[in-house]
């Protein structure tokens, strides 16, 4: 019986992955990229304006640890899909390229998950036992900024501890802004190659 040989889906081409391949791809990468600028961008803003403060600092503790482990998985397995539907021996500098940003993204992902991000948590938990017992933390938005400066001013131990947070803090949102950026960089990749909405 001759005919057309019918291609499965799950198998890639010699040139092109597979379509379901390529929805998984898609589908990661939208996914990290979009929980990262909702988190980053609008439910941080938000909560930190009308949150009281130690509020605002128990969900970060809690959600954090999940939105950094699904972007280091995310990005893991979007390097994983496109180093599979792209041998070494085909690799041009694009895709070299390509594959830069998935491990740059995947490193930073991983240091906030294994450091930076239960780092700052962890400070976070300190800082608010030290402002529980001065009466602290219930402030809501700005005007939760010169209690704590009081305090900074006359408890060096606590100023001590506040300057470790913001230097963790500080390193856990350059690598999130990493992520970010190499995700938004992967994004423009696709959106380079298609040829139709």
């Amino acid at each position: 019986m001759e005919g057309p040989v019918p291609i499965q889906d799950a198998m890639a081409g010699d040139t092109q992955p597979s379509n379901t391949i390529k929805l998984l791809h898609l589908l990661f990468l939208s996914t990290s990229w979009g929980m990262q600028v909702w988190v980053t961008f609008v439910a941080g803003f938000v909560m930190s304006r009308h949150l009281p403060r130690h509020t605002f600092g128990s969900i970060q503790r809690e959600l954090f640890p999940y939105y950094f482990h699904i972007s280091s998985t995310c990005a893991f397995l979007n390097l994983t899909l496109f180093a599979m539907s792209h041998p070494s021996e085909r690799l041009g500098e694009e895709h070299t390229t390509q594959i830069i940003v998935f491990l740059v993204c995947i490193a930073a992902s991983v240091l906030n998950t294994q450091w930076f991000g239960q780092v700052t948590s962890d400070i976070a938990a300190e800082l608010h036992l030290v402002e529980r017992s001065q009466g602290l933390g219930q402030e809501v938005g700005l005007a939760a900024s010169e209690p704590r400066r009081q305090l900074r001013a006359s408890n060096p131990s606590y100023r001590q501890l506040a300057r470790r947070f913001a230097l963790f803090h500080a390193l856990s949102s350059l690598c999130n802004l990493c992520c970010i950026v190499c995700n938004g960089l992967s994004l423009y990749h696709l959106a380079a190659r298609l040829s139709a909405l």
